[in-house]
């Protein structure tokens, strides 16, 4: 769905490959149609925390389901959940200093259409409030309705696991082995695995298996980061086989291994590197400040926030082509 092509060509021998990716939403949480609306700003709001006032997500995304706008902005990094959740509700993100955002970082969100839609006639960010004699509501459906048709094919867990898999080439011969050093909740693990496992099903072995990701997950998802909204209890009961992991990386029965947190833990790291090319390996790195480190050999990287990297030499930067 998303062809790469390199822009950026110098390396040295052993440098890391960098890729951009961002968040998503599963598409079992995308609205079938625009939803009728009739507020003008969605009531929660990142800048005060007093209106965080939502315990489920079926109230959590009505909010923005009846809303033209939800307002959004960069806190720990730029990438967030939230602004995928207002996109897949059938609202339009008012994104505070979009302009200011790097251009590898989100480089999937339609900016351009987001842009459009806040500088509509009428619109009134101080006010939190449209001058519905000036609004052009036309024009505003239109731009919703590209958004909603955006996110459906490009920004849900499975189109950027596709991307993933088509970066590096995966052909589906063998396994996936997908690592966690840890279960904690971490959106861009979680929502990277939702998409493969979408995609492959057992094929992906999850190692060690993120409980709460499936529907038979038998705790409460309330206690979770941000509730479980969004990523919690959305994949099938299945029935992976997680054994023998140890035997299974010497035997070489895999055919991509990811590591799902580069700064949250490496299990195995030394057998599969000592097992498997720098090219067969896979490092997602989602933390909102990455200070990245990336130590030889070769490695290939997909980064959420593009503007705090270091590496050792010159990175070959991998841009994906531009949808929109």
């Amino acid at each position: 769905m998303i062809r790469t092509w390199i822009i950026c060509l110098l390396a040295s021998s052993c440098a890391a490959y960098h890729y951009p990716i961002q968040f998503s939403i599963p598409e079992s949480k995308i609205v079938g149609r625009a939803p009728i609306k009739d507020r003008d700003f969605a009531f929660i709001t990142p800048k005060d925390r007093s209106t965080y006032i939502y315990k489920s997500e079926e109230a959590y995304y009505q909010d923005y389901q009846r809303s033209y706008f939800a307002v959004t902005c960069k806190k720990g990094g730029w990438d967030c959940m939230r602004h995928y959740e207002i996109l897949a509700n059938g609202c339009i993100p008012y994104f505070i200093d979009l302009d200011q955002c790097p251009s590898n970082t989100m480089f999937f969100l339609p900016k351009d259409l987001i842009r459009e839609a806040m500088h509509l006639p009428g619109v009134g960010y101080a006010s939190m409030s449209i001058d519905h004699m000036r609004f052009d509501h036309k024009k505003y459906d239109e731009i919703l309705n590209k958004l909603l048709d955006y996110t459906r094919s490009y920004l849900t867990a499975r189109a950027m696991a596709e991307y993933i898999l088509k970066t590096m080439g995966y052909t589906g011969e063998k396994p996936i082995l997908f690592l966690s050093g840890e279960i904690n909740p971490d959106y861009l693990r979680c929502l990277s695995l939702i998409g493969l496992k979408q995609i492959l099903g057992e094929k992906v072995v999850d190692v060690p298996k993120i409980p709460y990701l499936y529907q038979d997950y038998p705790g409460d998802v309330s206690v979770l980061y941000g509730r479980g909204m969004s990523y919690s209890k959305i994949l099938d009961a299945d029935r992976t086989d997680r054994s023998l992991i140890e035997q299974r990386i010497k035997q070489k029965e895999f055919g991509l291994i990811i590591y799902g947190s580069l700064h949250r833990g490496l299990p195995f790291f030394k057998l599969v590197q000592k097992n498997y090319s720098s090219d067969s390996i896979v490092y997602l790195c989602g933390e909102d400040d990455h200070q990245c480190i990336l130590m030889p050999p070769c490695s290939h990287v997909f980064l959420r926030e593009q503007s705090c990297l270091r590496s050792f030499g010159k990175p070959i930067i991998v841009l994906p082509k531009r949808l929109f």
